[in-house]
């Protein structure tokens, strides 16, 4: 195993059913999905082995909605049996004290739960779901009372893009330990929102509304998630105004500061047993159903691409922050049918190409 692309943080889709239908979801989940069955207990097992046989990653069981598999925790203490480190992906409606007396017993770490909106209004309707808003305060509450960590996710668009700093002051109150800021990658049902995805021009400014919160921050974790060009802007700012940019990180993530990490310290299984450079990256390295984990993330055509950075193109390949942006490769393929072309979403002209016009 080559140490530099080790990994570290695995999303496991253990179902792609799910009660809610939220109109972004990655993997256009519903409560009866036709054609991807959940992989019987006896095969989610063997894919626990299968990863801890080569590897001890973060392991976060996702779907769908994963507390709607009635075995959830006999997958997620089997997990904690092999020294793995569980964690759990919910929405948080089902959410009660029992759900929560066997996620302390089954030794999962840590819970992510969904937030986008500081309203019913703005949230139900993100997950086209009434009610869906009180079902993760009341998530909250429960874990804050049974002392259970839990991180909030907060997806964004055009329509919810003013809400960000509500949500983030909302996530700080409800006591979670992390608040991880979404930009969405247009794949599943999300590909209906293109029109709808935050401009460049936006994106930019929100990130470094980012930079200045999280310079200041120090009750609660924050993380932009799915927008690599932020460790650009933090090292542009830190080096240009003198200030010193320590980076916290979680017990249960993937630690370093960097952008794109798919398919270098990341990855998705998905409910088909297709492994995916992330959980917006809808292609395939190989299936873990016919084949080693290993194998796969050692040998695929995919992840290698990945990892040479040489191999990008258009302004990503002759960036100057390619080491720690890289781009969303996930977003250039949903935009350019090309996971290896520039970052659609990324203003920023490296001094390369500056260099060049300037000469021409």
């Amino acid at each position: 195993m080559i140490e530099e692309f080790k990994p570290k943080w695995i999303a496991w889709e253990v179902t792609r059913r799910c009660n809610l239908r939220c109109i972004h979801c990655r993997s256009s989940s519903e409560e009866e999905v036709k054609g991807h069955p959940d992989p019987p207990t006896e095969v989610a097992l063997k894919v626990l082995d299968e990863i801890a046989s080569y590897a001890k990653p973060v392991v976060v069981l996702s779907g769908g909605e994963p507390l709607l598999r009635g075995d959830i925790f006999e997958i997620a203490s089997h997990g904690t049996s092999l020294g793995l480190r569980m964690c759990l992906a919910t929405n948080g409606t089902l959410v009660d004290e029992r759900i929560c007396e066997e996620i302390r017993s089954s030794g999962i770490k840590i819970v992510s739960l969904s937030l986008d909106g500081s309203t019913p209004e703005v949230h139900d309707n993100f997950r086209k779901q009434e009610g869906a808003f009180e079902g993760t305060i009341r998530a909250a509450r429960l874990f804050r009372e049974h002392g259970i960590e839990f991180i909030i996710n907060s997806s964004f668009t055009r329509v919810n893009q003013e809400e960000i700093p509500k949500v983030y002051e909302l996530a700080k109150r409800l006591g979670a330990t992390a608040w991880y800021m979404f930009m969405i990658v247009p794949t599943g049902r999300g590909e209906e929102l293109m029109e709808e995805l935050i401009s460049k021009e936006d994106y930019e400014e929100i990130l470094n509304w980012h930079y200045e919160m999280e310079m200041d921050e120090k009750d609660i974790l924050v993380r932009p998630t799915c927008a690599p060009h932020y460790y650009r802007i933090v090292l542009q700012r830190s080096h240009r105004e003198g200030r010193r940019y320590q980076r916290r990180s979680l017990k249960f993530s993937t630690g370093g500061a960097k952008g794109c990490i798919a398919g270098q310290l990341i990855c998705l299984i998905d409910v088909d047993g297709n492994v995916l450079p992330c959980s917006y990256f809808p292609k395939s390295a190989g299936n873990i159903f016919r084949e080693s984990f290993r194998d796969i993330w050692e040998n695929s055509e995919l992840f290698r691409q990945l990892r040479d950075f040489k191999s990008y193109k258009g302004r990503c390949g002759v960036c100057e922050y390619i080491q720690v942006c890289g781009g969303c490769r996930a977003r250039a393929y949903t935009v350019y049918g090309d996971y290896l072309e520039e970052e659609p979403f990324c203003s920023y002209v490296p001094k390369r190409m500056r260099k060049e016009a300037v000469g021409s």
